[in-house]
């Protein structure tokens, strides 16, 4: 037996464990990335092997949030992609003004930066008044600095320059205010986010929405996993509502794609159809 296929028994083991103990099944997840991301957890760690992660996550609940903050993937920035964010503002925030009340998704939003692009996106477009923006993620720790809202300096110029790309209508230092260091996104966006843990592997629908927002969350995902949490989305979504996927991530080869059309392919954003079933 090679020693990449003693590894691929031990992340199976260790994956399995980490389900039957804690009820995270990452099971279903790519496979090589997964590989690559619980052997990086064992050198953390500073375990020889991913074998002895087991005893690990099975006895030492301790050990949990340092699973968690390095098998999920908590990578994000300010208007990431500035061409799907101007695409949202210039072809779906007019169908959703036409909503009284809007409720929206951001699953998978890991530290937070993508669900403050989107409710600054709101705020330029005249919606955020009447928005609730659901953030959600399986992480806690990435949650838990979402809510705090503060990010370093060090990407405020980058964040400002991706706004502006974006078709941002005000000065990006306008939704935030700056410290020693850091900076902190202003409260009037914060009281329009609601953050809660939430798996879609295994949790079910979260709320009905008339957006829901989920980029380069199942690039990691299994296809039948993609599947099940497209055919969630979709659960999730009011008639006539959309779906945004990131960049390397498509319905075209899932059940799913028969209940939505293409708004803008390119940008990935989609809209459930209206004669489905609520």
């Amino acid at each position: 037996m090679t020693e990449e296929e003693l590894l691929d028994i031990e992340v199976a083991l260790f994956l399995e464990a980490l389900f039957r103990r804690h009820g995270y099944d990452f099971r279903q997840y790519a496979k090589a990335s997964i590989r690559r991301r619980v052997a990086g957890l064992a050198d953390v760690a500073g375990v020889p092997s991913v074998a002895e992660l087991i005893p690990l996550v099975l006895r030492d609940p301790s050990f949990l949030p340092e699973v968690l903050t390095n098998i999920s993937v908590p990578v994000t920035e300010m208007f990431r992609d500035p061409p799907i964010f101007k695409a949202l503002r210039e072809q779906v925030m007019p169908v959703l003004a036409s909503w009284p009340r809007l409720k929206l998704w951001q699953a998978g939003c890991a530290t937070g930066e993508e669900v403050y692009s989107l409710a600054i996106l709101l705020d330029e477009e005249g919606l955020l008044e009447r928005s609730l923006i659901y953030a959600t993620d399986i992480n806690d720790v990435a949650l838990k600095k979402a809510e705090d809202g503060i990010f370093p300096m060090s990407i405020l110029d980058d964040s400002a320059h991706r706004h502006r790309e974006s078709g941002g209508r005000r000065p990006f230092g306008d939704y935030c205010v700056t410290g020693s260091g850091f900076f902190r996104m202003d409260q009037r966006l914060r009281k329009h986010i609601v953050f809660a843990h939430h798996n879609l592997v295994c949790d079910g629908v979260f709320c009905e929405v008339q957006a829901v927002l989920c980029r380069n969350v199942m690039i990691y995902f299994e296809r039948e996993l993609q599947d099940h949490v497209l055919r969630l989305f979709s659960a999730s979504l009011v008639r006539g509502g959309f779906l945004c996927l990131g960049t390397r991530e498509n319905l075209r080869h899932s059940d799913a794609s028969q209940g939505f059309s293409a708004i803008d392919r390119e940008s990935r954003i989609f809209r459930r159809s209206e004669d489905l079933p609520p």
